[in-house]
Protein backbone atom coordinates (compact mmCIF):
# COMPACT_ATOMS: atom_id res chain seq x y z
CA UNK A 1 0.00 0.00 0.00
CA UNK A 2 2.98 2.40 1.01
CA UNK A 3 4.11 1.76 -3.17
CA UNK A 4 0.68 4.56 -3.67
CA UNK A 5 2.03 7.09 -2.24
CA UNK A 6 3.74 10.05 -3.49
CA UNK A 7 7.44 10.29 -2.89
CA UNK A 8 6.51 13.18 -0.85
CA UNK A 9 4.22 12.36 2.28
CA UNK A 10 4.18 15.94 4.22
CA UNK A 11 5.66 19.14 3.27
CA UNK A 12 5.36 22.33 6.21
CA UNK A 13 7.62 25.33 6.07
CA UNK A 14 7.32 28.39 8.43
CA UNK A 15 9.03 31.35 10.54
CA UNK A 16 10.81 30.87 13.76
CA UNK A 17 8.83 32.30 16.95
CA UNK A 18 9.31 35.75 17.64
CA UNK A 19 11.31 37.64 17.30
CA UNK A 20 13.83 35.38 15.11
CA UNK A 21 12.77 35.94 11.83
CA UNK A 22 14.61 32.62 10.24
CA UNK A 23 12.89 30.34 8.04
CA UNK A 24 12.27 26.68 8.35
CA UNK A 25 11.14 23.58 5.87
CA UNK A 26 9.79 20.35 7.05
CA UNK A 27 9.77 17.85 4.31
CA UNK A 28 8.89 13.75 5.24
CA UNK A 29 9.44 11.61 2.14
CA UNK A 30 8.57 7.74 2.00
CA UNK A 31 12.10 7.27 3.79
CA UNK A 32 13.49 10.12 5.07
CA UNK A 33 12.54 13.24 7.44
CA UNK A 34 14.49 16.32 5.92
CA UNK A 35 14.69 19.61 8.46
CA UNK A 36 15.88 22.81 6.80
CA UNK A 37 16.82 26.21 8.01
CA UNK A 38 17.83 29.73 6.73
CA UNK A 39 19.58 32.18 9.47
CA UNK A 40 18.01 35.65 8.61
CA UNK A 41 19.75 38.47 10.74
CA UNK A 42 20.91 42.08 9.81
CA UNK A 43 23.81 40.80 12.75
CA UNK A 44 27.36 40.58 10.50
CA UNK A 45 27.62 37.28 12.55
CA UNK A 46 24.89 35.60 10.80
CA UNK A 47 25.44 36.93 7.49
CA UNK A 48 27.98 34.34 5.99
CA UNK A 49 25.74 31.61 8.05
CA UNK A 50 24.99 29.20 4.96
CA UNK A 51 21.72 27.11 5.01
CA UNK A 52 21.75 24.20 7.46
CA UNK A 53 19.68 20.56 6.86
CA UNK A 54 19.37 17.24 8.57
CA UNK A 55 18.30 14.36 7.29
CA UNK A 56 17.11 11.04 9.26
CA UNK A 57 16.12 8.22 8.48
CA UNK A 58 12.01 7.43 9.65
CA UNK A 59 13.50 5.27 12.21
CA UNK A 60 15.90 7.29 13.43
CA UNK A 61 14.13 10.59 13.37
CA UNK A 62 11.42 8.40 15.91
CA UNK A 63 14.75 8.16 17.97
CA UNK A 64 16.12 11.77 18.14
CA UNK A 65 14.37 13.62 20.64
CA UNK A 66 16.55 16.66 20.21
CA UNK A 67 15.50 17.02 16.52
CA UNK A 68 11.67 16.34 17.38
CA UNK A 69 11.96 19.22 20.57
CA UNK A 70 13.58 21.61 17.62
CA UNK A 71 10.02 20.89 15.24
CA UNK A 72 7.84 21.04 18.10
CA UNK A 73 9.46 24.92 18.97
CA UNK A 74 8.99 25.68 15.34
CA UNK A 75 5.81 24.03 13.89
CA UNK A 76 4.18 22.82 17.04
CA UNK A 77 3.38 19.29 18.61
CA UNK A 78 0.88 18.00 16.52
CA UNK A 79 2.92 18.16 13.53
CA UNK A 80 5.20 16.14 15.12
CA UNK A 81 2.36 13.46 16.29
CA UNK A 82 1.34 13.38 12.69
CA UNK A 83 5.26 13.27 11.29
CA UNK A 84 6.14 10.56 14.02
CA UNK A 85 2.79 8.50 12.99
CA UNK A 86 3.67 8.90 8.99
CA UNK A 87 7.38 7.23 10.20
CA UNK A 88 5.85 4.44 11.95
CA UNK A 89 3.87 3.35 8.49
CA UNK A 90 0.02 5.62 9.98
CA UNK A 91 -0.97 7.00 6.98
CA UNK A 92 -3.93 8.87 6.52
CA UNK A 93 -5.24 7.75 3.00
CA UNK A 94 -8.65 9.50 3.63
CA UNK A 95 -7.14 12.53 4.30
CA UNK A 96 -5.33 11.71 0.81
CA UNK A 97 -8.46 11.88 -1.28
CA UNK A 98 -9.28 14.64 -3.65
CA UNK A 99 -12.54 16.76 -2.64
CA UNK A 100 -14.96 15.77 -5.83
CA UNK A 101 -13.95 12.00 -4.96
CA UNK A 102 -14.61 12.92 -1.24
CA UNK A 103 -17.77 14.59 -2.10
CA UNK A 104 -18.71 11.91 -3.65
CA UNK A 105 -18.36 9.11 -0.93
CA UNK A 106 -20.17 11.77 1.60
CA UNK A 107 -23.26 12.08 -0.88
CA UNK A 108 -24.58 8.24 0.06
CA UNK A 109 -24.06 8.79 3.59
CA UNK A 110 -26.85 9.56 6.01
CA UNK A 111 -27.73 13.06 7.06
CA UNK A 112 -26.80 12.06 10.70
CA UNK A 113 -23.71 10.41 9.58
CA UNK A 114 -22.76 13.97 7.68
CA UNK A 115 -23.34 15.92 10.74
CA UNK A 116 -20.75 13.74 12.93
CA UNK A 117 -18.65 13.80 9.67
CA UNK A 118 -18.63 17.60 9.74
CA UNK A 119 -17.39 17.92 13.37
CA UNK A 120 -14.33 15.76 12.57
CA UNK A 121 -12.12 18.06 11.19
CA UNK A 122 -11.77 21.57 9.11
CA UNK A 123 -11.29 20.10 5.44
CA UNK A 124 -14.78 17.62 6.41
CA UNK A 125 -16.94 21.02 8.18
CA UNK A 126 -16.18 22.53 4.65
CA UNK A 127 -17.15 19.74 2.55
CA UNK A 128 -20.10 18.85 4.56
CA UNK A 129 -21.46 22.16 4.45
CA UNK A 130 -20.48 22.79 0.60
CA UNK A 131 -22.90 23.70 -2.42
CA UNK A 132 -21.41 20.60 -4.54
CA UNK A 133 -22.32 17.76 -1.92
CA UNK A 134 -25.91 19.23 -1.01
CA UNK A 135 -26.13 19.43 -5.20
CA UNK A 136 -25.18 15.78 -5.64
CA UNK A 137 -27.53 14.63 -2.48
CA UNK A 138 -30.87 16.48 -4.16
CA UNK A 139 -29.86 14.83 -7.54
CA UNK A 140 -30.05 11.42 -5.63
CA UNK A 141 -33.42 12.30 -4.14
CA UNK A 142 -35.09 13.85 -7.06
CA UNK A 143 -35.88 12.04 -10.15
CA UNK A 144 -34.98 15.28 -11.96
CA UNK A 145 -34.00 18.59 -10.89
CA UNK A 146 -35.70 21.57 -13.40
CA UNK A 147 -33.96 24.43 -14.72
CA UNK A 148 -36.06 26.38 -12.35
CA UNK A 149 -34.56 24.09 -9.35
CA UNK A 150 -31.35 25.26 -10.40
CA UNK A 151 -31.88 28.67 -10.56
CA UNK A 152 -33.90 28.46 -6.86
CA UNK A 153 -30.98 26.76 -5.65
CA UNK A 154 -28.69 29.65 -7.04
CA UNK A 155 -30.49 31.96 -4.78
CA UNK A 156 -31.27 30.16 -1.94
CA UNK A 157 -28.44 27.48 -2.12
CA UNK A 158 -28.97 23.84 -2.27
CA UNK A 159 -28.69 22.93 1.36
CA UNK A 160 -31.48 25.55 2.34
CA UNK A 161 -33.25 24.02 -0.82
CA UNK A 162 -33.28 20.36 0.39
CA UNK A 163 -34.19 20.90 4.07
CA UNK A 164 -36.86 23.24 2.98
CA UNK A 165 -40.08 21.55 2.71
CA UNK A 166 -42.34 20.53 -0.35
CA UNK A 167 -44.77 23.22 -0.37
CA UNK A 168 -42.37 26.00 0.56
CA UNK A 169 -40.60 25.16 -2.42
CA UNK A 170 -43.40 24.95 -4.98
CA UNK A 171 -44.57 28.30 -3.36
CA UNK A 172 -40.72 30.16 -3.74
CA UNK A 173 -40.58 28.45 -7.26
CA UNK A 174 -44.25 30.31 -8.52
CA UNK A 175 -42.62 33.51 -7.03
CA UNK A 176 -39.12 32.99 -8.69
CA UNK A 177 -41.17 32.52 -12.12
CA UNK A 178 -43.49 35.42 -11.42
CA UNK A 179 -40.30 37.67 -10.72
CA UNK A 180 -38.62 36.58 -13.82
CA UNK A 181 -41.61 36.65 -15.68
CA UNK A 182 -42.02 40.35 -14.83
CA UNK A 183 -38.26 41.02 -15.82
CA UNK A 184 -38.71 39.69 -18.59
CA UNK A 185 -41.43 41.81 -19.62
CA UNK A 186 -39.79 45.01 -18.67
CA UNK A 187 -37.03 44.64 -21.01
CA UNK A 188 -40.02 44.05 -23.80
Amino acid sequence: MASWLPETLFEIVGQGPAPSKDYYQLLVTRSQVIFRWWKISLRSEYRSTKPGEIKETHEDFLENSHLQVQIAIIFGARIVDYVFNLCEGKFDFLERLSDDLLLRIISYLDLEDIARLSQTSRRFAKLCVSDKLWEQIVALACDTITPDMRALAADMGWRQMFFTNKLQLQRQLRKQKQKYGSQREKQL
